[in-house]
């Protein structure tokens, strides 16, 4: 079969390399983001799909062919879509792209349009499935491969596969863990469907949850929250958008706490000698590394020797 990967984040790049040396199969092209400013410097930077592609190419030598690697600002525009349709795939893939993909281009593939969600569909619909998993406390995630209609994650099921998700689980470890069992869950999708043998389950949208799009300030710890739900939301939370309270005029990064069975008022210290601890609404975290805005990441210990006065938050 042909087929069109249409993806941007880095979760994505094990599928993209997995397609890329599949030779059951023929990878014709690749959607993704334009470049964008990154860092300081605002260096212009290709997307991690972009970059893993030209890595790919680089690998393979000039015995392979070059892939079409288009970067639309609007992949609704007519141009883009008619690149798409051009390429004549059989199936089109699409996994952390970042853009609502418009009826035109769902229609273009002759079998199928797939989408690959980091989660158990209904649950956690949207753009932040991971870090909502863990900072709700679920017990496992997984990969859903399934139809794409124009919905928000809405169409029918193909596939999953789960994974549990570990008491110490980070929104970046489990990152890692769900973009290595993405490929092998659309190579057996796409099995499926060129056998076809693949299945439709419609979604019971009446267990559906939702995970909106994470910004910076949802970050921010509040104090009056139970130490259990503060602790996996840093877990959650890192590396982004980073879990932080204010110290000062600064902001205090927080990548890893322990829950302690001590009570104060919310944001209050209560220790803060070679351990600082916080109380919260419930019981209290002691924070076991932490970033102070401007400084490099250290311990709670390195912290309190550089702030010897430090007397509540």
């Amino acid at each position: 079969m042909r087929i069109v990967f249409i993806g941007t984040g880095d979760i994505a790049v094990p599928t993209l390399r997995m397609l890329r040396e599949w030779r059951e199969h023929q990878l014709v092209g690749i959607v993704t983001q334009p470049d964008k400013p990154v860092g300081r410097d605002q260096k212009l930077t290709p997307p991690p799909i972009k970059a893993a592609s030209q890595q790919l190419s680089v690998a393979s030598g000039a015995s392979e062919i070059k892939l079409p690697v288009f970067q639309p600002a609007r992949i609704k525009a007519r141009e883009a879509i008619e690149a798409i349709r051009i390429l004549n795939p059989d199936v089109i893939v699409v996994m952390a792209y970042g853009q609502i993909l418009p009826r035109e281009v769902l229609e273009i593939p002759k079998i199928a349009c797939l989408n690959l969600h980091a989660s158990i569909l209904p649950h956690w619909r949207g753009a932040a499935p991971i870090q909502a998993a863990i900072a709700a406390g679920d017990r496992e995630t997984g990969i859903t491969v399934m139809y794409m209609d124009q919905g928000l994650d809405t169409g029918d099921i193909l596939l999953a596969k789960k994974i549990e998700i570990a008491p110490t689980e980070t929104g970046g470890s489990l990152h890692g863990r769900l973009a290595e069992i993405a490929p092998e869950s659309l190579r057996e999708a796409i099995s499926l469907l060129a056998r076809g043998g693949a299945s439709r389950t419609t979604q019971e949208s009446q267990l559906a949850t939702y995970a909106p799009k994470l910004e910076r300030e949802d970050g921010r710890i509040d104090w009056n929250e139970p130490a259990a739900a503060i602790e996996r939301k840093i877990r959650a939370f890192n590396p982004w958008p980073g879990a932080f309270m204010n110290f000062g005029d600064r902001k205090l990064k927080i990548f890893r706490a322990t829950i302690v069975d001590r009570s104060g008022n919310p944001g209050e210290i209560l220790a803060a000698e070679n351990e600082l601890v916080v109380a919260a609404g419930k019981d209290a975290l002691s924070l076991d590394e932490i970033q102070l805005e401007g400084k490099r990441r250290m311990s709670a210990a390195e912290f309190l020797r550089g702030h010897p006065r430090v007397a509540s938050l």
